[in-house]
């Protein structure tokens, strides 16, 4: 199978359990890779590409790659090493080139940015902007997507918020690691802003806002506008979310009869009340954000103290995350997971709900890396809504880029050349 001008292709770094790849893919991308270094999270892509019939398409031409994104090779350098894409080929007939990739999506990671660490930004380790910009430089796809924390529009980012904008388009700025104003060339982007989205606008039932960074290149901008994804209506409650999964957690302790059937009324019930008068309030019954939490502290729970308590208020319990019912019903753990007097804790399956998995993505490993699987990801109906915008000025851009071909007596098939070349003219805009 050869490139179709119908296919958009995208590879994604610090893919995680696929919230993004999900949106950008329900958003029309095909993705070419998928790099993620934590193992779970790559078992947990792997797997669901596997299984899935809508992944078809990267099931045989997506390379799933388990590792450190620095270490990441997508096109040929002139190095000894070959790169990492292996079905990708079969696709292109032919490695990847520059200048052929349509998106190059990231949700880098935000604790560098994020409010509930330490803020140390491009001082932390952990900060993956400069390997996306050099991925972007390698690359350079017709558009690059960068998902952050809303904290990196925080006032004390702005200098590196401006030195990101001036490697992709150009322009001064202060370089992060020699501190000297430097007039960067840029890459031949432009920076269509960082907009803050919030979750909760695009039907996913959680207060969740990031920060989308989206620049698309010159060339293939051109005449044409990029236009951010609007709100979609009326937030989904947690009630709507969880009715019917809390209502099947529930379901097996009624048929039992007894007082265990009794209390499993009696606490399904106050759950219900709890959730349905939340929505009365200013925020509509919905979720607060949900948190992965890292490998160097404890087991899952749903976040600081105030987060737990807008959970009490939802009739949730956020002290822990439940076994699922197979799980618990061979621990026997259903006082705990079911019947606290605070409410029922959330299980991985529900907790993907909130954050507006598909009920058909599954996630690998135990209960508390499933959960920071989930807990981490940018969510899918988010991703989708800003693809989808994406895609929509690049579908244009193509078809317009068609006509003028057309019009000059060119055959569709020189038009791409004509964009990896400008990409080309720019190889030396680097630091």
């Amino acid at each position: 199978m050869g490139p179709s001008d119908d296919v958009l292709t995208s590879i994604e770094i610090c893919a995680g359990a696929g919230g993004q790849a999900i949106g950008l893919h329900q958003a029309g991308f095909k993705h070419l890779a998928l790099v993620e270094i934590d193992p779970y999270a790559s078992q947990t892509l792997q797997e669901n590409i596997a299984s899935l019939e809508e992944w078809k398409w990267e099931r045989d031409y997506c390379d799933v790659i388990s590792g450190d994104v620095n270490h990441f090779v997508p096109i040929a350098s002139g190095g000894d090493r070959e790169p990492d894409l292996k079905k990708a080929q079969k696709y292109l007939g032919r490695p990847l080139g520059k200048g052929e990739l349509h998106l190059l999506a990231g949700g880098v990671p935000c604790p560098p940015f994020s409010h509930a660490g330490k803020q140390l930004g491009k001082d932390d380790e952990r900060d993956l902007f400069p390997r996306i910009l050099e991925l972007a430089d390698e690359l350079r796809p017709e558009a690059v997507m960068i998902e952050n924390v809303r904290g990196i529009k925080d006032a004390k980012f702005e200098e590196y918020r401006t030195y990101i904008e001036a490697r992709l388009q150009g322009g001064w700025a202060t370089h992060p690691v020699t501190g000297i104003v430097e007039d960067f060339e840029g890459l031949g982007y432009r920076v269509c802003e960082w907009e803050v989205l919030e979750a909760s606008d695009f039907g996913v039932p959680q207060l969740r806002p990031r920060a989308v960074l989206v620049a698309i290149r010159k060339d293939v901008l051109g005449d044409l506008k990029f236009v951010w994804p609007t709100a979609t209506g009326i937030p989904v409650s947690v009630f709507q979310a969880l009715k019917d999964s809390m209502k099947a957690r529930y379901a097996p302790f009624k048929k039992m009869g007894g007082e265990i059937a009794d209390l499993a009324k009696e606490c399904h019930e106050n759950w219900k009340v709890k959730a349905r008068q939340a929505e009365e309030k200013k925020d509509f019954g919905v979720a607060p954000t949900l948190v992965g939490g890292s490998k160097k502290h404890g087991g899952a729970d749903l976040g600081p103290s105030r987060a737990k308590t807008a959970w009490g208020l939802l009739g949730v319990s956020g002290v822990g995350v439940a076994n699922s019912h197979e799980e618990g019903m061979r621990k026997k753990s259903w006082d705990r997971d079911l019947f606290r007097k605070e409410g029922p804790m959330l299980t991985v399956d529900q907790a993907a709900i909130i954050q507006g998995f598909p009920a058909n993505w599954k996630f690998s490993g135990g209960k508390t890396a499933q959960y920071r699987q989930v807990g981490n990801a940018f969510p899918p109906p988010v991703a989708a809504a800003v693809g989808k915008a994406i895609a929509d000025v690049l579908r244009a851009a193509h078809e317009r880029d068609r006509r003028k071909a057309e019009t000059a007596g060119a055959l569709p098939g020189q038009v791409a050349p004509a964009l990896a070349d400008s990409a080309d003219d720019l190889q030396g805009a680097h630091v």
